[in-house]
């Protein structure tokens, strides 16, 4: 394997360690695996998850089953329908 030197921001060096670290990985493994899109098989994203985390579950008043039912919901608020002027 060949080795290659690259100056990365600090903010994304942090992110590598912490990961590292998390995963008990060495760092060269954790960029390797970014750097393929190994990680993407896996079962989570976690920069996109992390990006998120935040708003999950902030709407309140929705129901439960709202991504198996959208369409019927829609519906259901006059979602669509054609409105007079």
């Amino acid at each position: 394997m060949k080795t290659l030197t690259v100056r990365l921001p600090e903010a994304v060096v942090a992110e590598i360690e912490a990961e590292s670290r998390r995963r008990k990985l060495s760092k060269s493994d954790v960029v390797r695996e970014r750097l393929t899109g190994a990680e993407k098989s896996g079962r989570r994203e976690p920069a996109l998850i992390d990006a998120i985390a935040d708003i999950v579950g902030s709407v309140d008043r929705l129901p439960r089953d709202l991504s198996a039912r959208t369409k019927k919901y829609l519906k259901s608020t006059g979602y669509g329908d054609k409105r007079t002027r």
